[in-house]
């Protein structure tokens, strides 16, 4: 992963400070809607909000809700960009490593996967590396910090939800990992042999390999669905903790219903970070792999 996040400062380090600013900005923003909707369900349940205080708060949350979606607009906007501009950088750097003695001869079929699918995945990656998980870090600790400070214990079941999922995301990673070297370099090897055999003579050894490949991606399968599965099951059970000790705590005088549909919400929210902090775990690690492959071929695309 170190090599990989090298390349990635070294080649768009600059571009990068403005993903991270816009990253933060989203972030600190992502608690905003649930102070409003706490107001405004608590004021409407007391009865001591009027229509224009409701007015007020109700076009304070819209406005917080579509500065968040402009400025998410613009991070997309801006990663997806970058992350062509390295898909081109690297089909570039690869036809040239392709040319260069240093480097040795590249096979034909290694040639045109890591230019078709290599380049294309691990460039794209480029754009959101730094900036996708610091905004959904940022998120999980707005909004996390948000639920805690209007109630403690609410805010420590969200963090109880939480902890677990680490701990599977990081077992279950690690094996599909294994899958993804090995599909990659099967790949490779069916496909060079394809081009520079006939393929009439390969066919029979090439259904073997395309067998094989079927086989290593029902097991990222498996692994892959069975953590969703663990993980799914952690946060509806967070919501429904929450529910119930938030109501109790209504019961008993402790806190107001505002806070419990606020923390609802919260958690709620932390869902999306959370799925999303997952998919980017697995897509660095996946990355880390075929960046190591794609330099054993190529050679560092930063001393170029």
């Amino acid at each position: 992963m170190y090599q990989l996040y090298r390349a990635i400062l070294i080649t768009s380090g600059r571009r990068q400070i403005a993903l991270v600013i816009l990253s933060l900005a989203i972030a600190a923003l992502a608690a905003a809607p649930l102070k409003f909707q706490k107001d405004i369900v608590n004021g409407l349940t007391d009865s001591t909000i009027k229509t224009d205080k409701l007015l007020e708060l109700a076009g304070g949350m819209m406005a917080v809700v579509l500065l968040s979606l402009a400025l998410k607009w613009l991070l997309g906007y801006f990663s997806n960009t970058l992350g062509e501009d390295m898909i081109r950088r690297l089909r570039k750097f690869i036809l040239i490593s392709a040319q260069d003695s240093q480097n040795g001869k590249i096979d034909r079929g290694t040639l045109a996967t890591t230019i078709a699918a290599e380049a294309e995945e691990v460039g794209k990656f480029t754009g959101g590396s730094i900036a996708d998980p610091l905004m959904q870090l940022g998120t999980l600790v707005s909004v996390i910090g948000f639920v805690t400070a209007t109630q403690p214990r609410l805010g420590l079941i969200a963090v109880i939800v939480v902890v677990p999922q680490i701990f599977v995301l990081l077992f279950s990673q690690r094996q599909v990992n294994k899958f993804v070297a090995q599909r990659v370099l099967k790949l490779r090897g069916v496909t060079n042999r394809i081009t520079h055999r006939n393929v009439a003579e390969v066919q029979a050894e090439a259904n073997s390999e395309f067998d094989t490949i079927y086989h290593i991606r029902r097991g990222m399968f498996l692994w892959k669905l069975s953590s969703k599965f663990i993980i799914s099951t952690c946060n509806s059970a967070g919501l429904v903790a929450v529910l119930l000790f938030g109501g109790f705590l209504v019961l008993e005088g402790k806190s107001d219903i505002g806070t419990v549909v606020a923390a609802t919400m919260g958690l709620t929210r932390l869902q999306n970070p959370i799925s999303e902090l997952i998919a980017f775990y697995r897509q660095v690690s996946a990355m880390t792999v075929k960046y190591q492959l794609l330099v054993e071929v190529t050679g560092d695309p930063t001393q170029a």
